[in-house]
């Protein structure tokens, strides 16, 4: 267990032990004979180890207001960590539970998101993501200038793609169709990035993409 000291109070900046229970949204984890719960995404969840196995995660603790107890959230890597107390300190009106909800969309693609705020793709955020647009718009006017420090894996690649003249929006829509296909997100973005790559600037609608992208899974 690694703690940082801020602000004359000790920190848990991590937790590596053993899983001792999971459930939709939480987890357990054994560290030196001491049991911590710990919130997490449904998808870091899924990709928590089998019970019983060694997990390392990375932590952020939040504190009630008036006198509350101490929550930890954990993540199975740094950005998502940085990805989340970014939604929690910038996006107003956003406590950690609520930026956690956030992150758990966010998290079917961060790439995605990343490039859909800073392109200023509200439609994209709503279509492939679920956010009400009034969310979405938020999202983006809260962390436009902000979240470009964030480095994701895959962003420069992601970017290329999305710099197409293909719709943003309707981009959107195929992915999410080809997620409700069944596909998964890695095998549809390719599927496309190979349609912006062989279509540049043709206007093509969210049917039309979808039918070209299927012909490549």
């Amino acid at each position: 267990m690694l703690r940082r000291r801020l602000g004359g109070r000790e920190m848990i900046a991590s937790l590596r032990g053993a899983v001792l229970a999971k459930s939709a949204d939480k987890a357990v984890l054994e560290v030196a004979g001491v049991g911590y719960e710990i919130c997490m995404t449904a998808d870091a969840i899924a990709r928590l180890p089998a019970l019983g196995a060694a997990a390392f995660v990375h932590v952020a603790e939040s504190v009630a207001m008036y006198g509350g107890g101490v929550t930890l959230y954990a993540f199975l890597s740094p950005v998502e960590k940085e990805m989340f107390m970014l939604l929690r300190d910038c996006v107003p009106s956003t406590g950690a539970k609520k930026a956690l909800e956030y992150l758990d969309k966010a998290s079917k693609s961060l790439p995605d998101f990343r490039r859909a705020v800073l392109e200023k793709d509200s439609a994209g955020l709503c279509a492939i993501f679920g956010f009400t647009r009034k969310t979405a718009d938020r999202l983006v006017e809260a962390l436009k200038e902000k979240i470009e420090t964030v480095s994701v894996p895959g962003s420069e690649r992601l970017a290329r793609a999305g710099g197409s003249q293909l719709p943003a929006g309707a981009m959107g829509q195929a992915l999410s169709a080809l997620s409700a296909l069944g596909y998964k997100a890695a095998e549809a973005r390719a599927a496309l990035q190979a349609v912006t790559e062989e279509h540049p600037g043709e206007p093509l609608d969210p049917e039309s993409i979808l039918r070209l992208a299927l012909k490549r899974l």
